[in-house]
């Protein structure tokens, strides 16, 4: 019974929007000779796709091996989230604590859906277990950015699916709240070509969804967010 309801768990946790680039693939999670049928698919696709840029990758020595390499990046480490199954998460009772439990700059690289640049920077999370309520192994905060970072995402989404995710798994909390903090290469790199500006975003429920409450105070001065969007 238990087995049963972590494994409906997961896939609460995994599925966003089955096919879009912030959800899963179809036939999610592949396996090994899957994964690898998409590597031979997505590389000839990407061949066909530098041939449009009129690049003659086939005879440059720097390029010839680029098209595997990309496809192998997507599937393997980009879009991970996408095709690999989340290890399990473990809970634990909370015994009575009642304390705010914050984990900060948790590493994010995610990619941005529109222009497929790179988002990168960290994650703050905080919750308050109820009175009957869950806590979890903090690495699994880690792996539960990583299942919805390694994905095509957009950051304000990005932090609500990590928000829901955290509130699931720690059934019975008296609140959530998420903290993302990022840099975009589509802003650098292409449009206004401006680097160093980074973007804030915020999700919260129950006790830190007001203003006035103690424990969003404290979580917002223990991660220090500056001018610049970044932890002091």
């Amino acid at each position: 019974m238990a087995e049963n309801k972590r494994r409906k768990l997961h896939e609460e946790l995994e599925v966003v929007q089955t096919g879009f680039a912030n959800g899963v693939a179809e036939g999610f999670p592949l396996n090994d000779q899957e994964k690898l049928n998409m590597i031979e698919e997505a590389t000839e696709a990407y061949g066909k796709f530098l041939d449009a840029l009129k690049c003659d990758w086939e005879n440059d020595p720097n390029s010839m091996e680029t098209p595997r390499r990309v496809a192998k990046a997507y599937v393997n480490d980009l879009w991970a989230g996408r095709y690999t199954a989340m290890s399990p998460i473990t809970s634990f009772p909370s015994d009575g604590y009642d304390g705010i439990i914050i984990e900060r700059n948790i590493p994010l690289t995610s990619m941005c859906s529109h222009h497929h640049q790179v988002i990168g920077g960290v994650v703050h999370i905080g919750y308050i277990a109820g009175d009957n309520g869950q806590v979890i192994g903090l690495s699994k905060l880690n792996r539960i950015v990583e299942l919805f970072g390694r994905r095509g995402a957009i950051q304000e989404q990005l932090t609500s699916a990590i928000h829901n995710a955290v509130n699931k798994v720690t059934e019975g909390n008296r609140g959530v709240i998420v903290t993302v903090v990022a840099t975009h290469n589509c802003v650098s790199c292409r449009g206004v070509k401006h680097g160093g500006a980074s973007m804030v975003t915020t999700k919260a429920s129950g006790v830190f969804r007001q203003n006035t409450n103690l424990a969003r105070k404290e979580f917002f001065d223990s991660i220090k967010i500056n001018n610049g969007g970044h932890q002091i």
